[in-house]
């Protein structure tokens, strides 16, 4: 599954406004409740508690967030960057900047580990998240994330 067909303009957030964690997931909850059947606060809720798991937040100034809901059809993606970076309990207690927002059906089995597995490589490749980190906006990321997605 490529992030093309799961990521749409519509769930890009270039410039996040929230400094907190709780609040960049509202933030990233509402943007992308526009592409599910979810609602926003059952998104964000839903994140917040696999965040009480342990932080999402997987260090180099990214972080993961996602969730299962029964009201999602589909594998969906959103992205948000701060430019400022948020206090996000990263595990290297670094500022996150990038965030890739995942959110599956609840009764999905292996779909949701191939897409973490292709965003956490994907952003192992340091041009793609230089990229990322810098752009300007939504289109200038969209267009980022789907060059990256043709190779692969």
């Amino acid at each position: 599954m490529k992030l093309s067909e799961i990521l749409s303009k519509d769930s890009i957030i270039a410039n996040l406004e929230s400094t907190n964690k709780n609040g960049v997931l509202k933030e990233l909850a509402q943007t992308i409740s526009k592409a599910t059947n979810a609602l926003p606060d059952e998104i964000a809720s839903v994140l917040m508690e696999r965040e009480s798991l342990g932080s999402t937040g997987i260090g180099g100034g990214i972080a993961i967030p996602h969730g299962k809901l029964a009201s999602v059809e589909s594998v969906t993606v959103g992205f948000g960057l701060s430019r400022a970076g948020v206090e996000y309990d990263s595990l290297d207690n670094r500022l996150v900047h990038i965030f890739f927002l995942l959110l599956t059906p609840e009764n999905s089995t292996g779909g949701h580990l191939k897409v973490l597995a292709q965003i956490s490589k994907l952003l192992k490749m340091k041009p793609f998240k230089e990229g990322l980190r810098t752009a300007g906006s939504v289109d200038e990321i969209y267009g980022i994330i789907m060059e990256q997605d043709e190779e692969f």
